[in-house]
């Protein structure tokens, strides 16, 4: 750095007296004409989500924000305030329970499906078989558990992820997104029907997880997104 203020330039925000500017753009001009989803876009990307980019990712946003009192972000955010921490205190806990084992699956997933996209060539004959390699070399590596798929709840269907699913579809027919990522979800249920002889269907985590990685999003900001939606329940839980 060749001066201490070189610490406070970003190119996330300039900010001056009177003056504010997110990823270039005044904060005036986005107040009223850009939605959150394309705030948060905005602010993670540096570009602006046309409406059906924002619409695909507010659905994976809305689809996760609560899974019930059991759910451990949300149980920890009713226990917090109940021994009277105040809501950013309850919210605070909660989202640090958002950890690998409650919160990681969706940038697992994202993980899961890169891998394989890296290995496919876009054919849909070859999918079975790189699917196949792939799912054996995951478990290789991380254990027999495949993230985004199978649920405790939820079965033999998780209710969010064939809706989730459909609007991928959808966005893809309309040229939004490829639709890449949705070939391989659907690849790994079903390699993981035929090892198991019984369904593992897709579950919310691995269906937001084809959708921030068809939009482009990378496997850590899955984790960071879930956090964003989760949050929701977790402050009216609180």
């Amino acid at each position: 750095m060749s001066d201490v203020s070189d610490w406070w330039q970003t190119d996330i925000i300039d900010m001056a007296p009177g003056q504010i500017r997110m990823r270039g753009h005044p904060i005036e001009e986005l107040i009223g004409t850009t939605s959150f989803p394309q705030m948060i876009w905005l602010m993670l990307r540096g570009d602006v989500a046309s409406d059906a980019q924002a619409q695909l990712l507010e659905a994976a946003l809305v689809a996760a924000v609560d899974h019930g009192p059991q759910a451990p972000s949300i149980a920890a955010a009713r226990m917090a305030v109940t021994c009277g921490l105040p809501l950013n205190g309850a919210m605070a806990s909660a989202v640090n329970m958002l950890d690998d084992v409650h919160g990681g699956a969706g940038e697992q997933a994202v993980a899961l499906y890169g891998q394989i996209a890296e290995a496919w060539d876009g054919d849909t004959a070859t999918l079975p078989g790189v699917v196949e390699a792939q799912v054996a070399s995951w478990q290789a590596a991380h254990g027999r558990y495949i993230p985004g798929f199978g649920h405790r709840f939820h079965a033999p269907v998780d209710p969010r992820a064939p809706r989730l699913l459909a609007l991928v579809d959808a966005a893809a027919a309309e040229g939004v997104v490829a639709g890449r990522f949705a070939q391989i979800a659907r690849g790994v249920e079903a390699a993981l029907l035929a090892a198991k002889s019984k369904p593992v269907p897709l579950n919310i985590d691995g269906a937001t997880a084809v959708i921030f990685a068809e939009l482009g999003f990378a496997a850590p900001l899955a984790r960071g997104l879930f956090c964003l939606s989760r949050s929701v329940g977790i402050l009216a839980h609180a």
